[in-house]
C-alpha cells in the first residue's frame, strides 16, 4: 500500500508540481553503466558520478546522484540516478587476479561484488524505471542479460535498453534490437555522447 501511495504521489508532482524521475542504471560488467552515468551527470549538471575502469566490477556499490535537471518542452525535470554494481550469475575472485590484483585483494573485490549484486537488486523497489545497458560488440542473448529483463518484466518495471558502445565499428546493436523486440532500445556511444537526446526522449516518454 505504501509504494502504491509513493506512485501516486510522484504522478501528482509530475502533472501539477515538480516532476522527479528515479532511473537506476543496469547491465552487465564492463557494459558502460558507469560511463553512461557520467556521461549523463555531466551533460546535465557538469559533474560525474564515479570512476570507469577495465577491471570487472570497479562499481561495488549503488552510486546515486540526485535532481540532475533535464528541461524538457519548457518543464524542468528533475532525474535521481543510480549507478549499479554490474549484475552477474558467478563471481569468482581468480578471474580479477588476471588483472594483476593479489589474492587478498582479489577476494576482498569478488566479497564486495556479490554483496553489491544483491544491493543492486534491492534498489529495484525505489526506481520508477531502469536503464539496461548492453554492450553491442556482445552477443545479447547472455543469461545476465536474460536475467535481468525477467526480472524487470516480472516486476512490470518500465524498461529502455542502451545499445552501447556503437563508436566502436564491431558493434551491432541491430542484433541487440531483435533479440528484444519487446523493449525500446536505444543505439548510444556512452563514452562520446552519441544519441543521448533520444535517451531522454525516451527516458521521459517511458518513465514518468
Amino acid at each position: 500500500m505504501a509504494k502504491r501511495r509513493s506512485w501516486i504521489l510522484r504522478k501528482l508532482l509530475w502533472l501539477f508540481g515538480r516532476p522527479h524521475i528515479r532511473i537506476g542504471i543496469y547491465g552487465p560488467p564492463n557494459a558502460g553503466k558507469t560511463t553512461l552515468a557520467n556521461a549523463i551527470a555531466r551533460d546535465l549538471v557538469g559533474e560525474e558520478v564515479g570512476p570507469v575502469s577495465d577491471i570487472p566490477h570497479e562499481t561495488r556499490r549503488v552510486t546515486t546522484k540526485r535532481n540532475l535537471v533535464l528541461h524538457y518542452k519548457n518543464k524542468k525535470i528533475y532525474l535521481d540516478i543510480a549507478d549499479t554494481p554490474g549484475i552477474a550469475t558467478k563471481i569468482d575472485y581468480k578471474e580479477f587476479m588476471k588483472y594483476g590484483l593479489s589474492e587478498e585483494d582479489a577476494k576482498k573485490r569478488a566479497k564486495e561484488a556479490t554483496e553489491g549484486v544483491i544491493e543492486a537488486i534491492k534498489w529495484l523497489d525505489e526506481v520508477d524505471g531502469v536503464i539496461v545497458v548492453m554492450d553491442s560488440t556482445q552477443d545479447p542473448y547472455t543469461q545476465v542479460n536474460i536475467t535481468i529483463l525477467g526480472n524487470l518484466e516480472a516486476r512490470r518495471i518500465p524498461t529502455i535498453i542502451a545499445a552501447n558502445k556503437i563508436d566502436l565499428p564491431e558493434a551491432t546493436p541491430g542484433k541487440i534490437i531483435s533479440a528484444f523486440p519487446q523493449h525500446v532500445v536505444i543505439p548510444i556511444s556512452a563514452l562520446r555522447g552519441d544519441n543521448l537526446e533520444e535517451l531522454y526522449k525516451a527516458i521521459v516518454k517511458y518513465f514518468r
